[in-house]
């Protein structure tokens, strides 16, 4: 929102006459038709229409502007917020550049129209028409919000046709994928060429786990700190990057056209790898899945945020032979150092994360815990049971009723089932942070 005495636009002695019976938004909207040539940027519609209020005398109150896309009904904030401001009588009339600045959409358009029939947009003005609630006025208005909807649904047309096109040539219509370069040539679009530098690395990716049987940690670290891979735009690859190198089939010479569309076309680029290693390659993947599915579930992961990177706590367990014969197993808390490979988190083991939730049980009020209800029906209910089965009378109920609850809270955390205290931890409305082995409350 611009107020034009703020943007100083309009001095004294250049201010809009003021007409009593309509106020207007001045909405501006940046074209993103390739026809027009961008000819009238905000700047240029801004300057033309309050020269034409300043010539008309129009009581331009406020300045509006946006770039988002008018294809699409709802999705324009500013937009949105002048149909309120109208609903609300903040002001009466639009000014702007053409009828398609307000909508290039059947649902925007019938939007302003309803403003119409209703008495509350009392006028439109464009550079070279006006709107207003007259039955011609108001048919042109639709005429030329369909005939710019009619516009972009052909261009739509039209660009998936010609994509399609492409794809069927076997030319890639989007950026490369890492390991390949784009075209430059005006005359051979949708050509791609083998990066000398990154392909032979994106090969020997794909050849560590299929041959060696390395995980995508594993690539992503040797390509971090071993090598130093940085793409075409000199940014290192994230995990996620890498293992959407090791799905795409691109590499081996196919690509899919749009996404999930079913559309496959064997490419005119030259492959990096063979198709039979990337099945290798999607077997390998397939079992690592399989294997990580069955992990043991611990019951403070995805709970818990390292205080230091600001990734996951994940959990792994050991085991140890005693003297008398028997196994201990531990379980230790730690890091997953998705966001910092160096991250000195350490970590810590389950009985000692559990004291130091026992203390933060102590320390919380009772409304921060999401199931104090629940809590409260359990140490009734057992109270009941000491009372009718028993025959144990509490003495101090009410007084020990805080205290019991903080201590059904600390049982669960000790003996509840995994499912039990995850929901009692997931009630918390403040985050947990474990930093250098303590563990926190986030403020």
């Amino acid at each position: 929102m611009e107020n034009l005495t703020d943007m100083g636009i309009l001095g004294a002695s250049q201010a809009i006459q003021a007409t009593e019976k309509v106020k207007y938004c001045l909405y501006a909207r940046k074209s993103t038709e390739s026809e027009e040539k961008q000819v009238l940027s905000i700047d240029s519609q801004i300057k033309e229409m309050l020269q034409l209020a300043e010539k008309e005398g129009l009581n331009v109150v406020e300045i509006k502007h946006e770039s988002h896309s008018a294809k699409a009904a709802g999705q324009r904030p500013v937009f949105n917020k002048i149909v309120n401001d109208i609903s609300a009588g903040k002001f009466n009339g639009i000014l702007t550049w053409a009828p398609d600045r307000i909508s290039r959409n059947a649902g925007d358009l019938g939007r302003i129209v309803d403003l119409i029939d209703q008495g509350l947009l009392a006028e439109i003005r464009t550079y070279s028409q006006k709107f207003t609630n007259n039955p011609n006025e108001k048919f042109l208005l639709m005429i030329l919000g369909s005939q710019a909807k009619l516009e972009n649904d052909n261009k739509s047309i039209n660009v998936k046709r010609g994509l399609r096109a492409k794809c069927e040539m076997g030319l890639w219509p989007s950026v490369a994928p890492t390991g390949y370069l784009n075209e430059k040539r005006t005359d051979r679009k949708g050509y791609v060429l083998l990066d000398t530098i990154r392909s032979p690395i994106i090969k020997q990716m794909f050849e560590k786990v299929a041959n060696d049987q390395w995980s995508g940690r594993n690539l992503y670290r040797w390509l971090k700190n071993e090598i130093k891979f940085v793409t075409k735009n000199g940014k290192p690859l994230s995990l996620a990057n890498v293992y959407m190198i090791l799905k795409n089939p691109f590499y081996c010479g196919i690509f899919e056209y749009p996404r999930n569309s079913g559309n496959w076309y064997t490419g005119k680029h030259k492959s990096i790898i063979t198709k039979e290693l990337f099945d290798r390659v999607q077997r390998q993947l397939e079992r690592d899945n399989i294997v990580r599915s069955q992990n043991k579930e611990f019951a403070f992961t995805k709970l818990i945020k390292c205080g230091l990177c600001g990734s996951g706590i994940t959990a792994d367990e050991k085991f140890k032979k005693l003297k008398n014969g028997t196994i201990k197993r531990y379980v230790y808390y730690g890091c997953t150092k998705v966001r910092d490979l160096s991250c000195k988190c350490g970590y810590i083991r389950e009985e000692a994360l559990i004291e130091q939730l026992f203390k933060i049980i102590d320390k919380i009020s009772l409304d921060k815990i999401g199931m104090k209800e629940r809590l409260e029906k359990e140490v009734q209910r057992y109270h009941q049971f000491r009372h009718g089965v028993l025959g144990i009378k509490e003495e101090n109920e009410k007084r020990n009723k805080e205290v019991d609850i903080r201590n059904y809270a600390k049982y669960i955390l000790k003996e509840g089932s995994i499912y039990d205290k995850r929901e009692l931890l997931s009630c918390l409305k403040s985050k947990l942070i474990l930093k250098n082995k303590e563990l926190s409350l986030k403020s």
